[in-house]
């Protein structure tokens, strides 16, 4: 039986997260439907600009993701020190792009002179709000669930469009978290969707390499590089933004067929400092998902992660410590 959602994900173990949906039917989130003939691509702008919108809502930071034809992918850092910053009424403010709230906490948004009694209804009613924004079940409701009764109305159906909940992995250290974005990244391209990390469309690849042309080193929208930080696992991505991007793209170009072995030309610095070999990025990169289960990161953060969480076991430790040390 699955664990409640609440019993996968622990603060303590990391913030860091990698998430994924599926669609539940035959036909296509996006893409073009070779059976029927019919074209859903403009559903990828759909599903882009609702990950691109809630990054900005709620406290939690947008590493990567990839849109694809059935599913998507996205990774995500629960911010909880700027949720714990926000005011009172940069709270109502962010839920009420959201949802429409309450008449109290719309009067509350508006300034109008509320009661004692009322003024507390409000305050209780922020304060969940406010562990809202920084949960990733309810972040992936607000991306799913509209997205759904879009794709229904376009249909012309009604039903459950996207399986019954969504698969998410804690990334417990920088060889994880690294590993992941670059396999989301790069899923496009294994896919044969495209052939370089810069034509792969509705990825933060793409996003982060338009970026760079515009001088403007940090996308809005998307987390940020902060690059080698002593501390583990700091606010913002442990990476230097430009080791990032050359990574991703000479991965790229040896996921080939006939190309499976190694990384071509030299080790980038991010690999040497991660201390993974070329083979090991090569299998993180193209089989993360397969590999790995709810927890993936070195043995040693895995078993105090399991330990937090209440596990008895240890979900796919042999590849952890093979591939992760």
């Amino acid at each position: 039986m699955p664990r409640p959602r609440k019993q996968q994900i622990s603060l303590e173990a990391t913030p860091y997260y990698h998430c994924t949906s599926r669609c539940v039917r035959r036909a296509f989130l996006c893409g073009l439907d070779s059976l029927t003939g019919k074209n859903y691509e403009h559903r990828r702008q759909w599903v882009e600009d609702r990950i691109l919108f809630l990054g900005e809502v709620f406290c939690i930071d947008v590493c990567a993701y990839a849109v694809m034809s059935n599913h998507h992918h996205v990774v995500l850092h629960i911010n909880m020190a700027e949720a714990q910053s926000l005011t009172d009424l940069e709270v109502c403010e962010r839920w009420h792009k959201l949802y429409k709230g309450t008449l109290l906490t719309q009067k509350f948004f508006k300034g109008e002179l509320l009661d004692e009694a009322q003024i507390l209804a409000v305050k209780e009613k922020l304060d969940h709000w406010r562990l809202e924004l920084a949960n990733i079940s309810r972040w992936m409701w607000a991306l799913n669930e509209p997205i759904a009764r879009m794709a229904n109305a376009e249909d012309q159906c009604t039903g459950r469009f996207w399986e019954s909940r969504f698969k998410s992995q804690a990334l417990l250290d920088e060889k994880a978290l690294a590993a992941c974005m670059a396999y989301v990244d790069l899923n496009p391209i294994r896919a044969k969707m495209a052939k370089t990390p810069e034509s792969s469309d509705h990825t933060s690849i793409k996003r982060r390499i338009e970026n760079q042309k515009t001088n403007n080193p940090q996308p809005l929208k998307l987390s940020e590089f902060v690059g080698n930080p002593r501390e583990p696992m700091p606010q913002g991505l442990p990476f230097h933004l430009q080791d990032y991007l050359q990574l991703v793209d000479i991965t790229g170009r040896a996921i080939r067929e006939d190309k499976r072995g190694f990384i071509d030309n030299n080790l980038p610095p991010i690999l040497e400092r991660l201390n993974i070999s070329s083979h090991e990025w090569l299998v993180l990169t193209t089989q993360f998902e397969s590999k790995f289960k709810s927890l993936v990161g070195c043995k040693e953060k895995l078993m105090l992660a399991a330990k937090a969480l209440g596990l008895q076991r240890r979900p796919a430790y042999a590849n952890c410590e093979a591939i992760l040390h």
